[in-house]
């Protein structure tokens, strides 16, 4: 196969031919790593393709003793050239081509993660790319002399990429659906603020329209990573740090309280790098996509029971949860205990976590978008870790990629459970994205702002009207 840089070599897995690490921008080394990504030297001959390449610096992931690597890898696999995208087709020509954005907190990910194989979207008929951004310090902090945002400038880098060359991988450059996951979902909100028309269509999987920092909270964020690293806060005292003591530092900043004034911090401490934006993505959409967007049932339990918070959770949690996320913490907790009488402080404190980090910023952005959009709720409860965690955060993630058999997801202690799923809610989720990226439309009413359609998706399937009608009310500015 042959890109705009050089010939490359993939290897066929079953029904695909899958390239892995195929540069969509130059190494982002020293001073580099602090710019806009650039344009890949070309290269003589074929590039062999056929295996994982390193990945951006980070730390290993771990989230208390829930087995989360197939969604994180296993940290980071040494090696400049890692700004590169995987693609997985089936062949052919004119297909319908999906860009998957993975998550990770800003800080974590990578294409090596075992969930993002695309060989279940190349068996039906979509030519999937995924792909690597600048993580951490280097991508996310906001430095002074240095551009703001450099993951998602490199996600639109490759982007471009995906416009001059997928073709000759059988997909069709006027037919891209932009998804992700979490942070990844959170990007893809910022670059609906881009209108130069990169793509077709959007998924939005639990992230969030109001997610971005304001440069006041990112300076405070920005301080307290020259402090740990003893510089300057400049982009050329940066530029001389060392990759390994840019993660170092960046795994020492969580938990900073970024709340300013009138602003809450969109993720309430539990990361120190976002998108940073004069008005939040739900404020300044501008593509005009097809939109499919929603989020989990049980999002916060994630953060809560893994670390062994939920069980003990009081009502003072609740209320700390609230200040932390509202401007009126009392009419807050009001609100949920009104629409919930029967929950307990764990159950209302997952609640409101889980709707201060994705549900309120994904009401505004579907409520935002000017495209045709429609809504869905993940609601099938995983019995990992004695039934608590439930339907969790990132819980969706095997059923759209088709990866439910994967050993790791399956366990006590895994993200899926020790039970077997619905027998066939993978097939029909996954088919359902793949509907969507090739239409418009996957199968049910799309969203207004009187009806709210939502699609309930469980073991059934149900369409529902303004499910959560109150709370979301209650997070409306």
């Amino acid at each position: 196969m042959t890109t705009t840089r050089g010939a490359v070599r993939g290897v066929r897995q079953g029904a695909a031919t899958a390239f892995r690490a195929i540069p969509y921008a130059a190494p982002p080394r020293g001073a580099g790593r602090f710019a806009p990504p650039r344009p890949h030297e070309p290269w003589d001959g074929v590039r062999d393709a056929t295996a994982p390449g390193p990945n951006a610096p980070q730390s290993e992931r771990k989230l208390g003793n829930v087995d989360m690597s197939p969604y994180f890898g296993t940290g980071w696999s040494h090696g400049d050239d890692y700004l590169t995208v995987d693609v997985w087709t089936p062949g052919g020509g004119g297909l319908p081509v999906m860009v998957f954005v993975h998550g990770g907190g800003f800080v974590a990910g990578s294409t090596r993660s075992a969930m993002y194989d695309g060989s279940a979207f190349a068996r039906d008929g979509v030519v999937l790319v995924t792909l690597n951004y600048r993580l951490g310090i280097a991508g996310f902090l906001d430095i002074p002399g240095a551009p703001a945002n450099r993951g998602l400038l490199d996600v639109l880098a490759a982007l471009r990429w995906v416009q001059e060359n997928i073709a000759a991988f059988g997909g069709d450059p006027h037919n891209v659906t932009l998804f992700g996951q979490s942070a990844g979902a959170t990007i893809v909100g910022g670059a609906l603020t881009d209108t130069s028309g990169l793509f077709r269509r959007a998924i939005v999987q639990s992230g969030s329209g109001l997610g971005a920092f304001t440069t006041e909270q990112a300076a405070r964020v920005t301080g307290a990573a020259a402090e740990a690293l003893d510089i300057e806060p400049h982009v050329d005292a940066f530029a001389g740090v060392g990759d390994e003591r840019l993660v170092e530092a960046a795994s020492k900043l969580a938990g900073l309280d970024l709340r300013t004034g009138t602003h809450r911090d969109p993720l309430i401490g539990l990361s120190p790098f976002s998108l940073v934006l004069d008005t939040q993505p739900a404020d300044s959409v501008a593509a005009h996509v097809d939109l499919l967007i929603g989020t989990n049932t049980e999002e916060g339990n994630l953060y809560l029971v893994p670390v062994d918070k939920y069980a003990t959770s009081t009502d003072a949690d609740v209320q700390d949860a609230a200040a932390r996320s509202h401007r009126d913490p009392a009419r807050l907790v009001e609100t949920y205990r009104k629409s919930r009488p029967e929950a307990s402080s764990a159950e209302l404190r997952s609640a409101i976590m889980g709707d201060a980090l994705f549900g309120a910023g994904t009401w505004a952005l579907t409520a935002a978008n000017p495209g045709a959009t429609y809504a869905y709720e993940f609601a099938w409860r995983s019995n990992a870790l004695d039934g608590q965690l439930g339907a969790t955060h990132a819980v969706e993630l095997p059923f759209v990629f088709d990866r439910t058999n994967l050993p790791r997801l399956r366990g006590p202690a895994a993200l899926l459970g020790p039970d077997e799923p619905p027998a066939d809610l993978a097939d029909r989720m996954h088919r359902t994205w793949v509907r969507f990226a090739t239409t418009g439309n996957p199968g049910w009413d799309p969203y207004d702002t009187e009806r709210r359609a939502t699609m309930r998706i469980d073991a059934e399937w149900t369409q529902l009207d303004d499910p959560r009608g109150e709370e979301r009310r209650a997070w409306a500015p």
